[in-house]
């Protein structure tokens, strides 16, 4: 098991963590493990470019354990009252489709490799998150909600790049 892919299992590890402590109201502590689970989901990418250890696994596992770090902490947030059940509703709708989407590709030996609004979605989603978690701060001193705006920029992220993906890949639904 090479490093990159032994971050990502770190990060799949993380997530019952960082359960137990956001629903124990344990926010802040709960931001500090999802902070670090998000960190390895960087490090790992780059790691595995720079030391050319890209592997199968990786490109399994590492886009799942971001879905289920981002869709844990959205769907414990939901439970909370802190999103809107809808918002987590159109983001999940996204995931199972363009994870439909690479199956069925994946079937014709065609890989979908990650684009760069998919990219921007998944960071916009953490940071959302991490706001949410960190109840704004620091912006809750100026007044100013920013974590509701990043969350809103999030799901915005997250319909664009799933149309996007759809139509970059529309021949795979020709075949």
């Amino acid at each position: 098991m090479n490093l990159p892919n032994t971050l990502t299992l770190i990060r799949i590890a993380l997530i019952p963590v960082f359960i137990v402590f956001l629903l124990n109201d344990r926010s802040y502590v709960a931001a500090v493990v999802f902070i670090v689970a998000a960190l390895t989901d960087a490090l790992d990418g780059y790691l595995a470019r720079k030391m050319d250890l890209i592997t199968n696994f990786g490109k399994l596992m590492d886009p799942l354990a971001d879905k289920l770090l981002v869709v844990s902490a959205l769907v414990c947030l939901t439970e909370l009252g802190e999103i809107a059940g809808w918002m987590v509703i159109v983001i999940l709708a996204r995931e199972f489709m363009i994870t439909g989407l690479r199956s069925v590709a994946a079937g014709e030996g065609v890989i979908i490799a990650a684009g760069m609004a998919g990219k921007l979605k998944t960071v916009s989603q953490m940071a959302a998150i991490v706001l949410i978690l960190l109840r704004n701060w620091p912006f809750v001193y100026v007044g100013f909600p920013f974590d509701r705006v990043m969350l809103w920029i999030a799901v915005a992220l997250t319909v664009y790049s799933g149309v996007e993906y759809m139509i970059k890949n529309r021949s795979v639904f020709k075949a």
